[in-house]
């Protein structure tokens, strides 16, 4: 029985497939080819991936990151969809539930939405709890870095605080909508935002997200 993260793994795989190595992505910066070299660096090279929390290791990142952007895209998507080496850490299913079902989740959509006519994805109930689980731990830390107190609020009302204080703007949307929106991709969620104007505007200009 394939685990969440295994079949975002395959969707993203394929997706990126599909698009070629060219493509935009919400990612700023980003065309598929750098996306696609990410996901495998942050697999195979946990050497530089510590570069992504770890800011003194972001330039090494960079540049191990642009030499696999280099690989032949085919090569990319391969690595990819064969997952991390037998002796990795995410070649064990529970962390690899744990640490790609939101990461490979997010990054599909950054391809997915990026596209023209890109049209809204239904998730299965039980996909959709299991991102919200994700997001109430996580809500805290993605949240530090807001300008307001910002509540996330599923439609029947489930909330969880990514960040207290005042004045604040309470967000309502599905749980991948959420997830979007919590991880930075704010313009591209499909949410509800209340608060008042001057909150609202804070927001906008905030920064949210790892």
């Amino acid at each position: 029985m394939s685990t969440h993260a295994q079949r975002e793994r395959l969707l993203l795989a394929d997706l990126l497939e599909t698009v070629g190595p060219n493509a935009p992505t919400l990612c700023a910066g980003w065309r598929s080819r750098d996306l696609a070299a990410h996901v495998v660096v942050r697999e195979r090279r946990s050497d530089a991936a510590a570069g992504i929390v770890f800011k003194p290791l972001a330039a090494r990142l960079e540049r191990v990151q642009a030499e696999f952007a280099g690989k032949p895209y085919e090569e990319l998507i391969q690595l990819i969809r064969t997952g991390p080496p037998r002796l990795s850490p995410y070649a064990l299913k529970q962390v690899d539930e744990a640490a790609n079902t939101v990461e490979f989740f997010v990054h599909t959509e950054d391809v997915r939405r990026a596209q023209p006519e890109w049209s809204p994805r239904t998730l299965d109930p039980v996909f959709a709890d299991a991102l919200w689980s994700r997001l109430e731990r996580t809500a805290r830390l993605l949240g530090r870095k807001a300008p307001v107190g910002l509540v996330l609020r599923r439609p029947d009302g489930r909330t969880a605080v990514a960040r207290r204080g005042t004045p604040v703007v309470t967000v309502t949307g599905e749980p991948g909508e959420l997830t979007l929106f919590a991880f930075g991709r704010q313009d591209a969620a499909t949410v509800e935002l209340d608060g008042g104007e001057d909150a609202l505007a804070k927001l906008q200009k905030g920064t949210l997200g790892i």
